[in-house]
């Protein structure tokens, strides 16, 4: 795992290293690591670590992290560099000619993009495999390769490998949230409307929300804030108030390692703060919608991509994502309707149970699966992808600003994560509460 930033921006403000020794680092462990991105931005990215350098010498740097290296996933518009969401169908693709807002925001603010980093195809996955530029994998000692989770899979490997110390990903059913999992990382994924969407490659415009990955919380506070151009500010009082919904935890899909660590981790939480035991019948409500009228991301992939499936390029998208988008024809247009409906009246519901509380529970029912296995058996790979997004899915469906805390082992040293998620619009207060369980954890 790379340094965090604040490390880092205390030894650039010390002279302990500059930015282009930041930046010159990051992209030769970039080079020397398979699968995590799909374009490197190496002259752009020394050119503006120079002037970084420059700016630092003079005594005046854009801010405490000018010159930090970051990447971005291959959804995100960078200027000079073609937008590809993971797909051989946008090799044509002309070059974006501006960056993103959420990029230009940071770039003011001193962070260097070094790259766009790898995804499940059209952002399309929990696991986070792609034929096309491979499937990058975690570090995990002593383990065959597993899979990354997905989408933003190579977002969350290029942290997690030392690479960057922070990456942006989207998640619009899990996708920051399960490969930080997967690969033992902090991940933020935003209530909508936190940020400006423009310049990124939908998947599901209803659901989509972005989000920071990072070895810490404090470091996906610090991401968030230069996503919105705002220098790091101070989190509020964490309002020390959890619920547990025990008929979420019923479910025997949840494998032992994982239900074995959330009870520890509920044990020590009760320590220090108030939990209470609630069924939340708004996640109830939006899992039975789901479970009965379908997904309304994948209604919504289909509709941006029909043009794609009747076309010659179907012959260009992995047929794990072709099967999915193929499915959802079976959505209707009525059910849509009521899906959006559904939503926005769970969503209600869901302000009125939870309060000032936020729901804790288990980030994915199981710990990252073997990756051979599930590449070679297509069913096999579907069945797991809708388990590993099981947990998510619900909260993005409700809009729930939603953290993934890496929270702890295996005995086979394999990471496991406990998710917090609240109503939608209080995201410093779940980014507090989780950074505040952060620390109870490292005691």
């Amino acid at each position: 795992m790379s340094e965090n930033l604040d490390d880092l921006a205390a030894d650039l403000a010390t002279g302990r290293t500059d930015p282009v020794q930041l930046v010159e680092r990051a992209l030769e462990r970039a080079r020397a690591s398979d699968a995590v991105f799909i374009t490197l931005i190496e002259e752009a990215a020394l050119a503006e670590a120079h002037a970084s350098r420059r700016r630092w010498t003079d005594g005046r740097p854009l801010g405490r992290h000018d010159g930090m290296p970051i990447a971005w996933k291959d959804l995100f518009d960078i200027a000079g560099t073609r937008t590809s969401a993971g797909s051989r169908t946008r090799d044509e693709a002309p070059p974006a000619t501006v960056d993103a807002p959420v990029v230009a925001a940071t770039r003011r603010l001193g962070f260097i993009p070094i790259g766009k980093t790898n995804l499940s195809e059209f952002a399309f996955s929990g696991l986070g495999a792609n034929p096309h530029f491979g499937t990058p994998t975690a570090d995990l000692p002593g383990s065959e390769p597993r899979m990354p989770g997905g989408s933003s899979c190579g977002s969350a490997v290029a942290v997690q490998r030392g690479i960057v110390p922070a990456a942006i990903g989207t998640d619009t059913a899990g996708s920051v949230r399960v490969p930080a999992a997967f690969t033992g990382c902090a991940g933020y994924k935003a209530s909508q409307g936190r940020y400006d969407m423009a310049g990124v490659f939908p998947l599901a415009r209803s659901l989509d929300s972005l989000g920071p990955l990072a070895g810490c919380i404090a470091d996906c506070v610090t991401m968030d804030a230069a996503m919105r151009g705002l220098a790091p500010r101070p989190l509020p009082a964490p309002a020390l108030h959890f619920v547990v919904d025990d008929s979420i935890l019923d479910d025997p899909a949840i494998t032992a390692p994982v239900r074995a660590h959330f009870e520890e981790i509920l044990a020590r939480l009760s320590r220090h703060a108030t939990v209470r035991r609630q069924r939340v019948e708004a996640w109830h409500r939006a899992r039975e919608a789901i479970a009965t009228l379908g997904w309304l991301g994948a209604y919504e992939a289909r509709q941006l991509h029909l043009d794609t499936l009747t076309s010659p390029k179907r012959a260009l998208v992995d047929a794990r994502v072709l099967s999915r988008l193929d499915g959802a024809a079976r959505i209707s247009v009525e059910a849509a309707a009521e899906l959006v409906s559904i939503r926005a009246q769970e969503m209600q519901r869901l302000r009125a149970e939870l309060g000032d509380a936020t729901l804790i529970l288990p980030t994915v029912k199981h710990v990252p699966p073997l990756l051979a296995p599930l590449e070679a058996d297509p069913a096999r790979f579907a069945e797991v992808n809708v388990a590993t997004l099981a947990l998510t899915m619900i909260a993005s469906f409700l809009d729930m600003p939603s953290v993934a805390l890496q929270s702890g082992w295996t005995a086979e040293s394999l990471p496991l994560s406990t998710q917090l998620c609240t109503v939608s619009g209080q995201d410093d207060q779940v980014l507090a509460q989780a950074n505040w369980l952060e620390q109870i954890l490292l005691r």
